[in-house]
C-alpha cells in the first residue's frame, strides 16, 4: 500500500493495481501511459528483469483491452550497461508490444543519452512504426534533432525538459525555454505527419498547440502526469485526445520526491494532504 500523498502521483506497487487504475482513467475518457519506475541500472540482470516486465505488461494491456501504451527509460533497459544491450532490449519490447497493438514511448533522460536514444528510436520506428520518442525544448540541439526526426515514422513528444543540464548544452532561463517550446510545437505541426504529443501542464502551450492544429491540421494529443492538474485533463476530454502518464512499481519513493521538488504547486499539494 502506498502512503497518502504518494498515491496521488503513483498508481501502485504492482502492475495489476496500476491496470485497475488505468481502467478507471479510461472510464473518464483519458488514455494511460504506463511506466514501471526504475532507472540507471548498472547490472545487465536488472535491465533484463524490467524488459521482461514490459513484455508481460504489453500482454496484460492487450488482454484487458485497455486504452494504454507504455513508456520506457533507456537507462532502465540497459543503456548504462551498454548501447547494444539497450537497443536489443528496447527492440524486444517494441516488437512484442507492436504485435499486440500497444504503442511504446521512449523517454528522454539527460543530454548524454540523447544520441543513443534517438538512434534506437529511429531504428525501431522504421521497422515497427508503433513507437515514439521524447525531445526536450531546453536542449540547444533540439532544433536539429527535430529536423532529423521529421521524416521518421512514429510520434514525437515535446516537453520543456526537467533535467538540470549545464548551460553549455541547455537554455536555463524560463522565458527562453518557453519561447523555444512554442517554436518547436509549431515546427512539429508544420513538418510532421505522424502526429504530435504535447507533454505539458502549461495551458498556454496547449492553446498554442490547438491554434497550430487549426492551421496545419496535424493530429495531436496532450500528455500530462498523474496527480498534476487532473482537473484540466478532464476538461480537455472530448476536444483532444488526453493521455495520463501513470507510474507504478516499488521504486516510488525517489519518483515521488522528485515530483514534489520539481514544482512549488506539487509541494504545496503534498503539504495540504499531509496536514489534512
Amino acid at each position: 500500500m502506498l502512503p497518502p500523498v504518494a498515491d496521488n502521483f503513483v498508481a501502485g506497487e504492482d502492475a495489476e493495481t496500476m491496470l485497475d487504475y488505468v481502467a478507471e482513467t479510461n472510464g473518464e475518457g483519458i488514455a494511460g501511459i504506463a511506466n514501471l519506475l526504475g532507472e540507471h541500472y548498472d547490472e545487465r540482470s536488472d535491465a533484463a528483469a524490467d524488459t521482461e516486465a514490459y513484455l508481460e505488461l504489453a500482454e496484460r494491456i492487450d488482454e484487458r483491452g485497455l486504452d494504454c501504451c507504455v513508456s520506457v527509460k533507456p537507462s532502465q533497459v540497459g543503456l548504462d550497461v551498454g548501447s547494444d544491450v539497450f537497443r536489443r532490449n528496447l527492440g524486444r519490447i517494441v516488437e512484442h508490444a507492436a504485435e499486440r497493438g500497444v504503442f511504446v514511448w521512449v523517454d528522454m533522460e539527460d543530454h548524454e543519452t540523447t544520441d543513443a536514444t534517438l538512434d534506437a528510436f529511429e531504428e525501431n520506428a522504421r521497422e515497427y512504426g508503433d513507437v515514439g520518442v521524447c525531445v526536450q525544448a531546453n536542449l540547444k540541439r533540439t532544433g536539429e534533432d527535430l529536423e532529423r526526426l521529421a521524416d521518421v515514422p512514429g510520434k514525437v513528444r515535446l516537453v520543456k525538459g526537467a533535467y538540470d543540464e549545464p548551460k553549455t548544452v541547455a537554455y536555463r532561463e524560463k522565458e527562453t525555454v518557453d519561447e523555444k517550446y512554442r517554436e518547436y510545437i509549431e515546427y512539429a505541426f508544420r513538418e510532421f505527419d505522424g502526429g504530435v504529443a504535447v507533454g505539458s501542464h502549461d495551458v498556454g502551450m496547449i492553446n498554442h498547440a490547438v491554434d497550430c492544429h487549426r492551421e496545419y491540421g496535424t493530429p495531436f494529443e496532450v500528455q500530462m502526469l498523474m496527480g498534476v492538474r487532473e482537473n484540466v485533463q478532464r476538461r480537455l476530454v472530448g476536444s483532444v485526445p488526453v493521455y495520463r502518464y501513470i507510474p507504478y512499481g516499488p521504486k516510488w519513493v525517489s519518483y515521488f520526491a522528485r515530483r514534489v521538488r520539481e514544482r512549488k504547486e506539487n509541494a504545496l499539494f503534498a503539504l495540504r494532504a499531509v496536514l489534512g
